[in-house]
């Protein structure tokens, strides 16, 4: 069984970046397609990224296209979100989840494994 762990949360001011990571345990991750999420205080958990068990293929919310990149390295079963740019609305708790599967998958009921969370908090 693949279990993650997210990592590389912080305490940021608006425009600068961070890379969060999730490291997946067990055999095979490179067989799993994988996603981050976010959670901010008081509302749903919402997706941010996606990406094929290639990285080839990738999916993002519009509110973070164009600052936001997911990759993978599969050597190190390690998946990334590069964020640049961030702003006071991206504070929330992310979360990286993953499923055995050749898709891509934007909701939260696609995904049957998921993280403990990392937070990052944008200041103004």
């Amino acid at each position: 069984q693949v279990q993650l762990v997210e990592s590389g949360g912080g305490l940021v001011q608006a425009g600068d970046s961070l890379r969060l990571s999730c490291a997946a345990s067990g055999r095979a991750f490179s067989l799993y397609a994988v996603g981050w999420f976010r959670q901010a205080p008081g509302k749903e958990r919402q997706f941010v990224a996606a990406g094929s068990w290639s990285g080839i293929s990738t999916n993002y919310a519009d509110s973070v296209k164009g600052r936001f990149t997911i990759s993978r390295d599969n050597a190190k079963n390690t998946v990334y979100l590069q964020m640049n740019s961030l702003k006071p609305e991206d504070t929330a708790v992310y979360y990286c989840a993953a499923r055995r599967s050749s898709g891509i998958y934007s909701q939260l009921r696609d995904y049957d494994l998921w993280g403990q969370g990392t937070q990052v908090t944008v200041s103004s």
